[in-house]
């Protein structure tokens, strides 16, 4: 193989995948689409909201199981298994994610469409929990959401690769600990809380306390220079100076470390690196954004010319009965 085609996030865009995949020059071979010199890498959260998602999951799994593709586990496939997952005799909950309102929202197009074949949905979930947490190749490293050196190092030590140990995705679910750490870094992303307990309503309606931040500024001073995600800042709060409390909660990837392939964070617009060394997959599919790819070869800055991306297909997110 000569090279990486980098696939941001599905959620559930089977035929907008189709469209990529294609242009990208991969081909139907015996239920599994293959490139002749080239191997697709999923940035995770395959699952939830779009119309398509069994579809979606039979496509990237038969890849990923016939070694034309690989994959890293996104924050929505560890929702999904938290959600399905029943916690243990002597905790205070019944599953590992709670079964309320907004919980129930994000995972119901996907218990919907798994309603009928709930043998399958089963297997998937054993699946989701040997997915790797992070892949690291000798010139790039993938994570959905967030590249911890310090928690990596600590799971290469302690030899864990995914969420295949019991104890692991129960402790998983305790706030705070080591556990909790991995999967809230790793597949949610690095945030501040809201400066004397504000509160912000988000575009998808939801009530938020904090918002996801940048893990790469360099001198940030205010809460603008650090915000990353489609909701802006209230402008009271976005030109706030930043205490330096705040300051050291911040994550920094360096600009001398290997080229990092994200999804997770909705971005818009014409796709193009976030810095010469970070890239954003996810563009924002299944809200009539697009389907984005990056074909990774050896080069050490990343290239905007080397983005491929397709419309989203209106079979993936028009409401059923429109």
């Amino acid at each position: 193989m000569s090279g990486y085609d980098l696939i941001g996030d599905v959620h559930g865009c089977a035929q907008s995948l189709k469209h990529l995949l294609n242009k990208l020059g991969y081909r139907l071979d015996n239920g599994c689409y293959r490139h002749p010199q080239r191997t697709a890498i999923f940035i995770g959260d395959i699952v939830d909201r779009g119309n398509n998602i069994r579809e979606s999951l039979q496509l990237v799994r038969a890849m990923v199981d016939g070694n034309s593709a690989q994959i890293v586990i996104g924050n929505h496939e560890y929702n999904a298994l938290a959600y399905c997952t029943k916690a243990r005799a002597d905790s205070d909950r019944n599953f590992l994610r709670e079964h309320n309102e907004r919980h129930e929202s994000q995972i119901r197009e996907t218990l919907v469409q798994f309603a009928a074949y709930s043998e399958e949905w089963q297997s998937y979930l054993e699946w989701f929990r040997q997915l790797p947490l992070f892949l690291e190749f000798e010139n790039f490293r993938v994570v959905h959401a967030c590249w911890d050196q310090n928690l990596i190092d600590q799971l290469k030590q302690q030899g864990v690769a995914n969420l295949s140990d019991d104890k692991f995705i129960h402790k998983s679910a305790e706030r705070g600990c080591f556990q909790w750490q991995v999967v809230d870094r790793l597949l949610r992303g690095t945030y501040l809380p809201l400066p004397n307990n504000e509160v912000m309503l988000s575009q998808d309606g939801y009530r938020r306390h904090v918002y996801r931040t940048k893990f790469w500024s360099l001198n940030p001073e205010t809460h603008q220079d650090v915000v990353f995600q489609p909701d802006p800042l209230p402008a009271h709060i976005a030109g706030m100076e930043l205490t330096e409390r705040e300051k050291a909660r911040l994550l920094h990837y360096g600009e001398e470390q290997l080229p990092l392939f994200i999804g997770h964070y909705w971005q818009e617009g014409r796709p193009v690196p976030i810095r010469g060394n970070i890239a954003c997959l996810d563009y924002s599919a299944v809200k009539n954004g697009a389907l984005v790819a990056y074909r990774m070869d050896q080069e050490k800055q990343l290239d905007p010319n080397k983005y491929v991306w397709v419309d989203v297909d209106p079979a993936d997110v028009t409401p059923l009965g429109d």
